[in-house]
C-alpha cells in the first residue's frame, strides 16, 4: 500500500449542512457560525470553508432545506378538513408549535431573498395551488383572495404560538378557519 495516498476527506458536504440545518433547528439560524458548527461535527472550520466559499452559501442551502422541511411536513400532516385552506392552516400552525425556529427562519425573517410567502408556502408540493384550486372547485368566485383573508388569521395564530398565547384546540381553530371559509367565500 502506497504510504502517499491521499486522506480520505471525512467532513463531507452533506454532513456539514445536517448539522447546520439541525443547530438552526434547535437554536435557531443565528446560532450556525462556522465556530459552533466545526465544534459540533468535531473538525476545525477549515472544512467548512473548503466546502463553501462563506456562511451566506450555507444559510442559502439551509433556508432552501427548512422550505423543503416545511413541504414535508404539511404532505405528511393529517387532518379529516376537507374544506379548502384548512389542512395549510393547521399545518402551519403545528409547524410553528413543532418547529418554532425553523418556522421563525421561514416566515418570520428578513432574510428570504427574493422569495414572497406564496412562494414559500406553496414549496415543492404546490400546497397553496392545490388548496386554491379546491377552492375554486366548490364554488368559490376568488379563491386567491379568500386565500389572503384566511392567511392572516392562520399566520396570526401561528405567530401566537410562537409567543405562548394560544390556546385553542385544534377542534376550536378548525370551528373558527370554516366560519372564516363560509363568510368570504
Amino acid at each position: 500500500m502506497d504510504s502517499k495516498m491521499a486522506r480520505k476527506e471525512m467532513i463531507t458536504k452533506d454532513k456539514i449542512l445536517e448539522t447546520a440545518f439541525e443547530l438552526a433547528r434547535s437554536e435557531g439560524i443565528e446560532n450556525v457560525t462556522a465556530r459552533k458548527l466545526a465544534a459540533k461535527i468535531g473538525c476545525s472550520t477549515q472544512p467548512i470553508f473548503r466546502v463553501y466559499a462563506n456562511m451566506g452559501e450555507l444559510y442559502e442551502e439551509v433556508y432552501q432545506k427548512a422550505i423543503d422541511s416545511f413541504g414535508d411536513y404539511y404532505e405528511n400532516f393529517k387532518s379529516e378538513v376537507d374544506t379548502p385552506f384548512i389542512h395549510l392552516g393547521l399545518a402551519y400552525i403545528n409547524y410553528a408549535k413543532e418547529e418554532n425556529r425553523l418556522f421563525q427562519l421561514l416566515f418570520q425573517s428578513a432574510n428570504r431573498g427574493d422569495r414572497g410567502l406564496f412562494e414559500l408556502l406553496n414549496g415543492k408540493t404546490g400546497a397553496v395551488s392545490k388548496e386554491i384550486s379546491k377552492a375554486a372547485a366548490s364554488g368559490c368566485q376568488n379563491p386567491s383572495g379568500l386565500f389572503m383573508k384566511m392567511w392572516i388569521f392562520i399566520h396570526g395564530c401561528a405567530c401566537m404560538v410562537l409567543t405562548g398565547d394560544y390556546d385553542l384546540t385544534e377542534e376550536e381553530t378548525v370551528d373558527l378557519l370554516q366560519d372564516i371559509y363560509k363568510n368570504c367565500s
